[in-house]
């Protein structure tokens, strides 16, 4: 630790002479940037400079709420392009849409929402229309997964209650 700066000497002086002593003791020798350029040499002033590097050092990010539930609307619909069954599919949608449903009551500050609730029905059917068509194309007879052939078979109506609740897929 340094000494407290003596009485009557100026502030500057005192710090010059804290940082030359340091430096001939060699403390700044070992620093992490030591002998190379600043990074943001080049770069336009940037009030919030230390802030964003600091975020960017500690792999923070930060999005207005507003731009937070539309990353997380996106990443939902992804979600659902991945699910491997409709019941996972009506979680995604569900979750998603308390959320915005939520946001629609109480604004979150920021830029404007822009988003409204999925229309789960109509995902669903097209859910069901892609995986349909994913799996047409990797061969796979028909098209349709074991249980809406087993639907068929049982005049419409799946066993042990399905995917969807025991009622015709």
């Amino acid at each position: 630790m340094t000494e407290r700066k003596p009485p009557g000497v100026p502030f500057e002086s005192w710090v010059d002479k804290q940082i030359r002593e340091a430096e001939a003791r060699g403390e700044f020798a070992s620093l992490a940037g030591a002998g190379k350029p600043l990074p943001s040499l080049d770069e336009p002033y940037d009030e919030m400079w230390w802030i964003r590097g600091k975020m960017r050092s500690e792999g923070l990010a930060y999005l207005p709420p507003a731009l937070r539930l539309r990353k997380e609307a996106e990443d939902a619909m992804a979600a659902v392009a991945e699910a491997r069954s409709e019941r996972r599919v009506r979680e995604i949608l569900a979750e998603i849409n308390e959320k915005i449903e939520a946001a629609l009551r109480r604004p979150p500050p920021g830029p404007l929402l822009n988003l409204k609730p999925f229309d789960v029905e109509r995902i669903v059917v097209r859910w069901r229309e892609e995986r349909e068509d994913r799996n047409r194309a990797q061969g796979d007879g028909d098209g349709r997964d074991s249980n809406q052939a087993q639907g068929d078979q049982d005049g419409g109506r799946t066993q042990g209650g399905g995917e969807d609740g025991g009622h015709a897929v």
